[in-house]
């Protein structure tokens, strides 16, 4: 009889084992994505936690911490300017990256440590000032958080993208982005339970330690991420070259423009329902709130099988932009599912969609992030500036996306129960509607902007050295 020799553990069988390299030990990698827990966190008390609190515990307008909770979005399209500042930014010590970093945590660290004053003021606890204080300082805190939380993440995966190779990169900005679901996760539980029993002092000491916590887990980040280089005169002293060089350069590297149109247009067709979905069962299906909170389920389990589905057809030598086109036929699909579900009183049509639609931005942001990274800025025009580029078009996109997608359910809602349009049109599901067929719309008009780049070789059609295997690793940000 044989005998049995028991199963060796290997570091190797670690989710992202293969995102490390030898100019990126995991080590390294591993402290660096803690810049993505700090991000994941702020996030989640500006769009989450302080929500909540500013509306239910402070008593503020609802229409007022929308317009606070949208100012940040302000910020995202200087991110392509913060990317292509991290890449030509001089020092003595030959940092590049790392300044950025740093300055990014300072200004997450300060919005978030006068915030707690500023709100409390905002909610009439004021005894001496002008009667806009609140709002003004409730909105300088919010601007100060959000410049630092654009600034940290272009920088951070910026650096990370620099000291990755070629191979594990897709892989190192897939683990920086489970590390922002992390800290989201993690900090909502956290925060939420502290905040249970509220008081304002509990306000001020929880999103203060939050404040704290961005510097210890920042320092920690960038701590020796990039190594001290003394540059020569002639480089300190070289002229800066301008922001519109660099993107003429950029531009001369691909389609860089089209790109852009179609994650912009994609992203408000996805993402204008970000809101709307759950108030659509509840309201119009008369479905319970745990049938809505379902939904999350269904999208998420929707865009995890887009990505094993994009994994094998990208192995197998898929051009992207042609699965791209499939995940935004399977979201035109998934919206009219959603919009027959109302007529029908079908919630199986309802829940098919919201999977779809998962399914479909799966499909999309793996194939649209996939070409980006393949369209390396030429000359001046470094990673910063694409990954900013990238960024500032995403994060804009689904900002400005959400709020219309609300407030043009309002208007149409109002319009048609007003009774102007007809009683055919007056129905709770038409401000819905509307929305919806608007997103097909536009569906329809990223595949328009999507046909030249179907004929444009960014990437070559096979696999180079034979398939390989994708894993959760490759999923991206």
């Amino acid at each position: 009889m044989s005998e049995r020799r028991p199963m060796r553990f290997s570091p190797s069988m670690l989710p992202f084992a293969d995102a490390a390299s030898e100019g990126l030990p995991m080590g390294q990698l591993l402290r660096l994505s803690l810049f993505q827990v700090s991000v994941g966190m702020a996030t989640t008390l500006l769009v989450g936690t302080l929500n909540r609190v500013m509306i239910v515990e402070l008593g503020v307008a609802a229409a007022v911490v929308a317009a606070m909770i949208a100012l940040p979005v302000l910020i995202a399209p200087f991110r392509a300017l913060l990317g292509f500042r991290s890449d030509t930014h001089r020092s003595s010590l030959g940092w590049k990256r790392v300044p950025y970093l740093w300055f990014g945590s300072l200004w997450q660290m300060g919005g978030l440590a006068i915030m707690p004053f500023a709100l409390i003021v905002l909610s009439g606890e004021q005894a001496i000032g002008p009667e806009w204080a609140g709002e003004a300082l409730a909105a300088l805190a919010f601007l100060m958080t959000g410049l630092g939380i654009h600034m940290t993440q272009t920088a951070g995966l910026a650096l990370a993208s620099d000291r990755a190779s070629e191979e594990t990169r897709p892989r190192v900005v897939a683990l920086l982005y489970v590390a922002f679901l992390i800290g989201m996760g993690v900090s909502a539980l956290i925060v939420g339970a502290l905040l249970e029993n509220f008081t304002p002092e509990r306000l001020i000491r929880v999103i203060q330690g939050c404040a704290s916590a961005t510097v210890v887990l920042n320092l920690i980040a960038l701590w020796k991420q990039e190594g001290i280089r003394t540059p020569s005169d002639a480089e300190l002293n070289a002229p800066r070259p301008r922001f519109a060089e660099a993107w003429a350069d950029m531009k001369a590297s691909g389609p860089i423009v089209r790109l852009m149109a179609v994650v912009v247009l994609g992203t408000f067709g996805f993402n204008m329902q970000d809101v709307l979905l759950e108030p659509y069962g509840g309201q119009i299906l008369n479905l319970s709130v745990a049938a809505t909170t379902s939904l999350t389920a269904m999208w998420a389990t929707g865009a995890l099988i887009g990505f094993a589905l994009s994994a094998r057809w990208l192995a197998r030598g898929i051009d992207p932009w042609r699965m791209a086109a499939r995940g935004i036929l399977l979201g035109i699909a998934a919206f009219t599912a959603v919009v027959f579900s109302a007529p029908t009183g079908s919630t199986v049509l309802f829940f098919a969609g919201a999977f779809g639609i998962g399914l479909g931005g799966g499909l999309f942001s793996v194939a649209t992030l996939t070409s980006a990274m393949a369209m390396p800025g030429k000359g001046i025009a470094g990673r910063g500036l694409v990954l900013g580029a990238w960024g500032a078009a995403q994060a804009t996109a689904q900002g400005l996306s959400v709020a219309l997608g609300g407030g043009l359910r309002d208007l149409a809602g109002g319009w048609a129960m007003s009774g102007a349009g007809g009683v055919a049109f007056e129905t709770p599901a038409f401000g819905y509607s509307v929305v919806y067929q608007l997103e097909i719309a536009l569906l329809f008009a990223t595949l328009v902007a999507l046909g030249p780049l179907v004929r444009t070789a960014i990437l070559p059609s096979e696999p180079q050295g034979g398939p390989r295997k994708i894993g959760i690793a490759d999923f991206p940000t």
